[in-house]
């Protein structure tokens, strides 16, 4: 968008010295929302780091998994899955694996049209069909956002008296905002990142000078969080 807004003023502005300054502008921006090796690099410094399954204990009692991973398909009458849903299979992993006893899904609707679309229930219907057991699937279905996300949480967790330790599961990018929200209402987890946007630095020719239309969405999504992160931290909720 900024790029276009300055590629529009290049061109009707008629005062030369302007119309140069907004045109570098944007061939600037351009290069740089679509240089790969500047984009990792924001994205490693916004990105709760990933860790490896070797460093976790056996012990905890349940995953917070966050939702804002599905929607529901009114026209095929059944749950799809974005990108983020990422967050659900690693937690299914941990739960296979023996890693947590529970799982808790967090999320209601944010939509207006369909409120009746919990996004909680429908995940866990799903988990159900695929033959997991209905009682280790815990679910909070009255959250709009993150900051809901905590406050009805922990509401679900005094509900069942558990006690911890617990497991966050949310992407990457998410995953600074969701801890804090967390934190406020006195609910500590260990952090364990998925769908991370971020990857190995590296020096290569291609990373640093050819330039990917695919980093824009990256951006999008950091610049997105990033003033998500700031209108919480005004907000109080962090």
């Amino acid at each position: 968008m900024w790029i276009f807004i300055c590629l529009l003023l290049a061109l009707f502005l008629k005062n030369p010295k302007f119309k140069k300054r907004f045109l570098i502008a944007s061939v600037a921006l351009f290069m740089i929302f679509t240089n790969s090796f500047l984009t990792n690099l924001a994205l490693h410094a916004w990105e709760v780091p990933a860790v490896s399954q070797q460093t976790l204990n056996k012990n905890y009692e349940a995953a917070i998994v966050l939702g804002g991973v599905s929607f529901w398909d009114h026209t095929l009458n059944r749950i799809q899955f974005s990108r983020s849903s990422d967050r659900v299979f690693q937690s299914l992993e941990l739960y296979h694996l023996g890693y947590v006893k529970k799982l808790i899904i967090v999320g209601g609707s944010g939509s207006i049209v369909y409120p009746e679309d919990k996004e909680s229930i429908e995940i866990k219907a799903y988990l159900i069909n695929i033959g997991f057991k209905s009682d280790d699937i815990i679910i909070e279905d009255q959250s709009r956002n993150t900051y809901e996300n905590a406050k009805y949480t922990k509401a679900v967790i005094d509900s069942l008296q558990l006690k911890g330790p617990f497991i966050m599961v949310t992407s990457g990018f998410h995953m600074k905002r969701a801890q804090q929200c967390y934190r406020k209402f006195g609910i500590e987890s260990t952090s364990y990142s998925t769908d991370r946007y971020s990857g190995e630095l590296r020096f290569e020719p291609d990373k640093i000078l050819i330039p990917n239309t695919s980093c824009i969405q990256a951006w999008d999504v950091l610049l997105h969080e990033f003033f998500g992160y700031v209108v919480y931290y005004f907000s109080g909720y962090l």
